[in-house]
Formats: C-alpha cells, sequence, structure tokens
C-alpha cells in the first residue's frame, strides 16, 4: 500500500514539474491559422447562417429556416446555371488537360523556338479575365470576327457563336480553356521534366515507338499531376464567372449563365443575400460532391 502511494506522489510530482508550454510554435502557425479562420471559414459560416435568413443587407435579417432552399430546388433558372455549367465543364476540362499537354509534351521535347513557345502557352493564363473576355468577344463576333473570317474562307457559313443559344457555351468555352491552359501547361511541364530519362531510353532499346513510350512509360507516371490540373480545373470550371459576365451577361436568355453569375444577379442587383448565399451553399455542395467523385475513381483506376 505505501508503494502505491509512493508512486502515485511520484507521478504526481512529475505532472507539477512539467515542461511549460511552448507559445513559439502556436505563434507561427498563427500566422496561417487566424487569417484562414477569418477569411476561409468564417465566411463559409456567416454565409450558412445567412441562407437560412431573409436579408436585404439593410436591417437585421428575418429567419427562414430551409425557404430559400426549397425555393432554390424549384427555381427554373438556377436549373439552366447548373446544367450550363456542367456542360461548361464536358467541354472546358478536358480541352485544357489536352492542350495542356500536348504544349508540354512540344517545349520538353526541345523542338526549336521551345523558349517562345513556352512565353506564349503561359501568357494568357497571367492576363486579366476581363482582357480575355473582350479579345474573345472581338474574335467570336458572328459578322467581322476573325474565326468566322478564316471558316468562311473555306465554305462555313458565319457562326453566331455568343448571340445563339446552341453556341454560346461553346464560345465561351474556348476563351476558358485558351485562358486557363497556362496553368495545365506549368503543371505537365514540370512533371514531364521529372520523368527519369533512364525508363524512356531502356523502353526505346526494347522497341517502344514514341505512342507506346508515353503511353506505358510518361503518362502513368505523370498521373499525379494529371489528377491535379483534373481536379483544378473542375473545380475552376464549376465556379466559371468573369469570362460569362464579360463576354455575354449570361444571354441570350440564360443560355450561357452559370451559378455564381446567378448569384451575382440575385445579390448585387436585387439584394436578395438569404437566397444568394443558399445557391452558394449549393454550388458548394457541388463542387465537393464532383471533386470527391473524381479523386475517388482516380484512386480505383490507379
Amino acid at each position: 500500500m505505501q508503494d502505491e502511494h509512493a508512486a502515485i506522489d511520484q507521478r504526481g510530482h512529475r505532472m507539477k514539474q512539467a515542461e511549460p508550454i511552448e507559445w513559439t510554435g502556436y505563434l507561427f502557425v498563427a500566422f496561417f491559422a487566424v487569417p484562414f479562420l477569418l477569411f476561409n471559414v468564417g465566411p463559409i459560416l456567416f454565409g450558412l447562417f445567412v441562407s437560412l435568413t431573409e436579408w436585404n443587407i439593410i436591417g437585421s435579417p428575418d429567419w427562414v429556416g430551409a425557404a430559400n432552399y426549397l425555393q432554390a430546388l424549384s427555381d427554373p433558372w438556377i436549373h439552366q446555371a447548373f446544367t450550363n455549367v456542367l456542360i461548361y465543364g464536358l467541354l472546358i476540362v478536358p480541352g485544357v488537360v489536352v492542350l495542356g499537354l500536348g504544349a508540354a509534351l512540344f517545349v520538353n521535347a526541345g523542338y526549336p523556338l521551345t523558349g517562345i513557345a513556352r512565353t506564349l502557352f503561359f501568357a494568357p493564363h497571367v492576363v486579366s479575365a476581363t482582357v480575355i473576355g473582350l479579345v474573345w468577344v472581338w474574335l467570336l463576333d458572328t459578322r467581322y470576327g476573325l474565326i468566322n473570317v478564316y471558316l468562311g474562307r473555306v465554305g462555313v457559313d458565319p457562326i453566331p457563336w455568343l448571340t445563339s443559344a446552341e453556341w454560346v457555351i461553346f464560345g465561351v468555352s474556348i476563351a476558358s480553356v485558351w485562358w486557363d491552359m497556362g496553368l495545365a501547361f506549368v503543371l505537365f511541364l514540370a512533371a514531364l521534366q521529372d520523368v527519369p530519362k533512364d525508363l524512356l531510353e531502356a523502353a526505346e532499346m526494347d522497341g517502344a515507338n514514341r505512342i507506346k513510350r508515353f503511353w506505358f512509360v510518361t503518362l502513368p507516371l505523370i498521373r499525379p499531376a494529371l489528377s491535379m490540373v483534373v481536379t483544378l480545373q473542375l473545380i475552376a470550371t464549376l465556379r466559371i464567372f468573369s469570362q460569362v459576365y464579360v463576354m455575354t451577361n449570361g444571354g441570350p436568355a440564360g443560355a450561357s449563365a452559370s451559378p455564381i453569375h446567378y448569384i451575382y444577379n440575385v445579390a448585387i442587383e436585387r439584394y436578395l443575400f438569404g437566397y444568394a448565399s443558399a445557391i452558394g451553399v449549393l454550388l458548394f455542395i457541388l463542387i465537393l460532391v464532383v471533386t470527391l467523385l473524381h479523386r475517388t475513381v482516380l484512386r480505383e483506376t490507379v
């Protein structure tokens, strides 16, 4: 019994003599944690609260519960916007991946003028969305746009890229692919430069042609970069706004509208901040589900 009391006293004595907390580590972590909580987690929680209210930013918000979500689920304009953004994803994501990877393969191969090509491929990514939108509005103009001018020279009738409900998503997608390709190009180029030359030379000595070397050696090794590009581009496409706002303003008749463009109209032009927040929460859920599905499918494929 005395031995047990002595052991307890020793443990208690050691606990009293525990080393003091090192606050220096917490201080360094705070430089990231505090802004993250204030500007990321805080707005998300605030937006979730606002989505359960009716509020026009003046006065106090009125609690309405799930009424905004029920209204959003039956809003035909929201259905149109979410359908459009899914179509954008089917067009923009593959376009960015294929063209970005093709540009990276060209530069990595060391062909002449690759230095200039490197700059040209990445340059659109650092240009503002407003400039990109205005340039492509001019290029895609039905009567005077350069694209229709050159298509006319091969016998193709003018295409109403930005004024027809059937073509407007394709027009905005072309501009988006050209704008977003730069980031994919850089990520793919970095991954290609990390591919061991020994493996490619061994495959060549075994009789593998260029296509087989790419398919069986290069592509598996750059799969992490491919997954990153697809994930980032999926999120960026589901959040598309600037191109739509500058090039079409959601028209004609909502044929090119995106969820964020509709949120902008509801919140900024109609001052329905509760309803706009509910749409934002639904968009967040969509992005989360699509990203998780992509990661799950890719993991099973690997």
